[in-house]
Order: structure tokens, then C-alpha cells, then sequence
């Protein structure tokens, strides 16, 4: 298949049909195991000898974890992007499910001035065919929302005000959501020189920023009261998480909250967790849980009656840090993320980036090569004598992302799932039509994984089911009819999402329950609180170790538990060092493109 027919490899490779089958009655756990087992005549399923441990999925069918936010896949867009309106593009993001896209792009939007479609001091080139109009023109083209990040950094309230109007009252955008600045904490106040953002207010504390959001909210609602405004938080667990600097009388994010919690509609976080290996980053998404729990009792604490409204979104993120940016490692933490951010409450997850570029020499990635770069598409760019696939062909990351759309559509239900080794995750949903949708995730790059899956609250058709797979190596989705309901190989460093249809004569599951809200959040701990060394913390390395943790327990569940307590996370790659030096020159980099 080629870049430019993506849809072509994902014909189906074989039709079968699926027998009917007799009403069963209603079986759980191990005895649906061995019952579905027996009526899909699929034989002994002991393991052979010397064969990989068999590994338990069990899917609860009835049990909600919410449903899927209809702009939640998101995508980051750059101002300096002038390729982001390309047909071939907006023909990819499409068919990749994405429904938002955010603009004006990272750092560069507290430098960005909308009106004069200029960044800085209007001395830098910026593509002409980028301006808000023509970015608006891709979103719709996409089918996408857009979230648009307000200059705070240089910008003003007025600035912003006008962006609403001209917007929502002279173009009839209706634009929702606005961010109050990007990373407004990487401003220098916690003593990192000058920082990595734009900041030209004289006071560049929390409670400054909290008091000048106020201001924004105000300006901003005063021209279109239906818009959602945004506030920037600080990564709970990742630097400058918990840190106060002198004068401050707490930190950032209770600061903000607590002076600016019931002028805003929803908090930001950005999400980059790292890891020094491949499993590291792959057990990331374990944490998330630990992270919202956090986040939504500071919000509890500060917004009150409005507590339950306020949304979290995740307007960045991606695997940088890690070994892996584009390669297969990175395309199976793709659609982990963004699940279990789901799964958690937020209603917005924006992976970094459509293109963006290398400094970096590419490097070997369990055998692939990964051009070290953050976007999904291929910038076409040079580095170290090595040049990228021509402009435009996608990623690893991209088909990881793209494998969401075998698995959900805004508005399905997200169910309770969960494995019994983390090797394997899984995320399951009820979709519109009845069905049972369930995506396994096989983190091994060497061992393929057997699986036998349980089920509750719905029972599945018997034989052999639709499955839509991305495995290492492959350069698109591939849907086949392959083995059944209760037993799946796995290929090694694959995403396998089986579609299933209820048994004949059922009427798949009644209406999900909402899973139960823990008593108590489980507060995540701030590596600003933990031993190891400044350093450390700034790279996004939990404190206390020189490696993060590889292994997440005996159970990885994607269902609503908050009874493990979360250690020190990486949350973000921020601060002096080379990896904040390495993001932001990927950021500003696609400026000049």
C-alpha cells in the first residue's frame, strides 16, 4: 500500500461467516472461558510445553467507564506548519479519526499575534498559508474541533477578546475552547534562567498568572459567555510539580486553583512521560490514574459546586524522552494514552505532532529505524547524513492512533477490562450498534502472546471474529477474520482490536453501570517531594532511581481502581538539560519549515 491510498490496505484479507449460535445463559470468568471455548471449537487450550504462560483478559461488558468524548483524539498544528491544509493531509488525520486539533501550536503561541498572523517581534518567517482562517478551513475539512491556545506570554486580554469575536461573531466559528497560554510555569519563576516559554509580565508568579487568567476568562466571556476557558497546571508528579519559589506561599497549582478556580471550564496538563526503555514507556499509562485522582481532588478543593463540570485535557503529549518516537514502541503507547486518559475523565488528549522534524540523527529501535520525530507524518527533513521517507508518509505513531477507530467512535461506551499480566493491556467498548469492541495490546517485541478472554455482560457469536491489527513491520491497517472470541495469538509489538458481534438470539448487554467513584483519591507523589537529585526531576526520571520501574504489578487494569499509590512520575520533560533543550528545538523548529 502507499501513503497516498491509506484506506486500500484495509479491506478485509478474508470473509467469513459467522455461525449462528442458541441463546446461552449468562456465565462469567473461567467457566465463560471454558463454555465459549467448548462452542467455538477451539479444542484444549492448555499451553503447549515450552510455550509462552497463557494470559487472562477479562471484559466486563456492564460496567461503564463512561463514553468516548466526541473531540477527544486530538492533534497538535503548528503555525509554522504549511503543509497542515495539504489534501493528502487532511485526507490522512480524517481517516485517523481525529476530531480536534490544536493551534497555534506549543511554545510559539505565547508568541503568536493572530491578528498580524506574526510570532515575536514579526521578524521570523511564518508560512502565509497558515494564518487562523486557513487553519479553520483545515479543521472543517478534517472534521475536526479546534482548540486554540490565547497568547499569554505576550499577548494581552484585549488581544484574546478580539480573537473571540472575530471567531464566533464575525466568522460564525463557534470555536469552544481556548487555552490561557502554554506551559506558563516554564517561565523562569522556579529558577531555571529564563525559561522555555514566553513571559513578558513583569510578575511571573503563580498568582500572577491566576489574576491575569481572571482577566482573560472575563474579556473573553464577555464577547461569547459560551466559551470554555482553559487554565495551565503543572504535571502532577513532573517538575516544577509541588514547587514553591521564594515568595510564593504554595505552588502552582494550588495557587492558580485557588484564586482562579471558578473563572475557568477546564485545567491542562501535558503528558510526557519518558522512560529509558521501551518497557518503560510502554507501563506508563498505568500512572494516569494516579494523576487524575490528583488532579480532580485539587479541583474539588477549589471549584466547588462546579467541581464535576470542569474537564482535564491532555493538550499534549507524546513518547519523547524515550528511546522511541516513531517507531512500532511508540504506535502501541499511542492508543494505551490516549484509552486510559479516557477511561480516567479527560475529555481531550493531543498528541505532539502532525509534522515536526529532527535535529537528531535517526537510531535503531528494536530493529526499526526511528527518525527520533515527534510528528505522525514525515517532515521529509535530513539528519546526520540520514534523510526521513518522503514528506508525508506516516509513522509508526500515526497507524497506532489510527488503530482507535477499529476500536471506538464518539459517543460508544468505554467498559471495565482488564489483564492479568501487564505484558498486555487491554481497553474495551460497547459500540453503537451492540457490539463489543476489545483492543489487546501485546507490549513483547520478541514473544507473541496467547490470550484467552472472559466475558460479562454480553456473550459473543461463536467462530472465527473480525480483528483490525498493526503489527511491527506493517505499513497499514490489516482486518482479517482470525481466531475467536476466547482465544487470540497476539503477533510480538502488536495492537489486535477484535470486533464482536453478540450471539444469535441475545441482545448483547443490558445498559453499562457506571463503574463505582473511589471514596478517597490516591494522591500521586511529586518528585519535588521524594529524594534523588534536581537533575533527576528535571529529565522526568522518578527520584530515587536511575531507571523507572519496568513492571506495574500482576494486574493491569484499565477499570476505575485507586487502590495502588502511585510513586514519583516523569510527567513531564521540562527544565535545563538536554531534553528540554531537544523539545523545545523541535518545537520551534517547525516554524522555519
Amino acid at each position: 500500500m502507499t501513503p497516498d491510498n491509506p484506506r486500500s490496505a484495509e479491506q478485509p484479507m478474508a470473509q467469513g461467516r459467522t455461525p449462528r449460535r442458541s441463546r446461552m445463559c449468562r456465565v462469567t470468568g473461567a467457566v465463560a472461558v471454558a463454555v465459549l471455548a467448548v462452542s467455538a471449537g477451539v479444542g484444549a487450550l492448555a499451553p503447549r510445553a515450552g510455550a509462552a504462560p497463557t494470559i487472562g483478559i477479562s471484559v466486563d461488558a456492564g460496567t461503564s467507564l463512561g463514553t468516548v468524548p466526541s473531540s477527544g483524539v486530538g492533534l497538535n498544528t503548528g503555525f509554522g506548519d504549511e503543509h497542515m491544509g495539504d489534501a493528502k493531509v487532511t485526507s490522512l488525520m480524517e481517516a485517523a479519526g481525529v476530531r480536534q486539533l490544536r493551534y497555534p501550536g506549543g511554545s510559539g503561541a505565547d508568541d503568536y499575534h493572530w491578528k498580524t498572523h506574526t510570532s515575536g517581534d514579526g521578524s521570523g518567517w511564518i508560512p502565509s498559508n497558515t494564518n487562523f482562517d486557513r487553519f479553520m478551513a483545515t479543521a472543517k475539512q478534517v472534521g475536526a474541533q479546534p482548540i486554540l491556545t490565547a497568547n499569554y506570554g505576550s499577548g494581552t486580554p484585549q488581544e484574546a477578546a478580539d480573537w473571540v469575536k472575530y471567531a464566533n461573531v464575525d466568522k460564525g466559528y463557534g470555536v469552544k475552547y481556548w487555552e490561557i497560554g502554554n506551559e506558563v510555569y516554564g517561565n523562569g519563576h522556579y529558577g531555571n534562567g529564563k525559561g522555555w516559554e514566553t513571559d513578558e509580565h513583569a510578575d511571573k508568579s503563580p498568582t500572577a498568572y491566576a489574576k491575569n487568567l481572571i482577566a482573560y476568562a472575563k474579556a473573553m466571556k464577555a464577547v461569547d459567555p459560551k466559551v470554555k476557558i482553559g487554565a495551565v497546571l503543572t504535571t502532577p508528579g513532573g517538575w516544577p510539580d509541588t514547587e514553591k519559589a521564594p515568595g510564593d506561599s504554595a505552588d502552582w497549582n494550588n495557587t492558580v486553583l485557588s484564586i482562579a478556580g471558578s473563572s475557568i471550564d477546564f485545567v491542562i496538563v501535558h503528558w510526557y512521560p519518558g522512560g529509558t526503555t521501551t518497557a518503560d514507556l510502554l507501563n506508563t499509562p498505568s500512572r494516569i490514574a494516579g494523576v487524575t485522582s490528583t488532579l480532580r481532588s485539587l479541583i474539588a478543593k477549589y471549584a466547588g459546586t462546579r467541581a464535576a463540570s470542569v474537564e482535564i485535557a491532555v493538550t499534549e503529549t507524546d513518547a519523547v524522552g524515550s528511546p522511541a518516537l516513531t517507531s512500532q514502541a511508540a504506535a502501541l503507547f499511542a492508543p494505551d494514552t490516549y484509552m486510559t486518559w479516557f477511561e480516567q475523565g479527560a475529555t481531550h488528549v493531543d498528541w505532539w505532532n502532525l509534522h515536526n522534524g529532527s535535529g537528531e540523527a535517526p537510531t535503531t529501535v528494536h530493529g526499526e529505524t526511528d527518525y527520533q520525530d515527534g510528528g505522525i507524518l514525515s517532515a521529509g527533513t535530513c539528519a546526520g547524513g540520514k534523510c526521513q521517507p518522503p514528506r508525508d508518509t506516516p509513522f509508526s505513531t500515526y497507524w497506532g492512533i489510527r488503530s482507535l477507530t477499529a476500536l471506538a467512535q464518539p459517543g460508544d461506551t468505554m467498559v471495565k477490562s482488564s489483564s492479568g499480566n501487564p505484558s498486555v493491556a487491554v481497553h474495551a467498548v460497547r459500540s453503537g450498534t451492540g457490539g463489543l469492541n476489545v483492543m489487546l495490546i501485546n507490549k513483547s517485541p520478541q514473544n507473541a502472546a496467547q490470550v484467552l478472554l472472559s466475558y460479562a455482560g454480553f456473550t459473543p457469536a461463536a467462530g472465527a471474529v473480525t480483528t483490525v491489527s498493526y503489527a511491527k513491520g506493517d505499513t497499514a491497517l490489516t482486518t482479517a477474520e482470525r481466531g475467536t472470541a476466547v482465544a487470540q495469538t497476539l503477533p510480538p509489538f502488536s495492537i489486535t482490536t477484535l470486533q464482536l458481534k453478540p450471539a444469535s438470539g441475545t441482545a448483547g448487554a443490558d445498559k453499562p453501570t457506571p463503574a463505582p467513584t473511589p471514596t478517597a483519591p490516591t494522591p500521586v507523589v511529586s518528585a519535588a517531594g521524594t529524594t534523588g537529585t534536581r537533575a533527576q526531576r528535571e529529565i522526568g526520571v522518578p527520584a530515587g532511581q536511575s531507571t523507572p520501574s519496568s513492571t506495574s504489578g500482576d494486574l493491569a487494569s484499565t477499570g476505575v481502581d485507586n487502590t495502588v499509590t502511585y510513586g514519583a512520575l516523569g510527567g513531564l520533560l521540562v527544565a535545563g538539560g538536554g531534553v528540554l533543550v531537544l523539545r523545545g528545538r523541535r518545537r520551534r523548529a517547525l516554524h522555519g519549515k
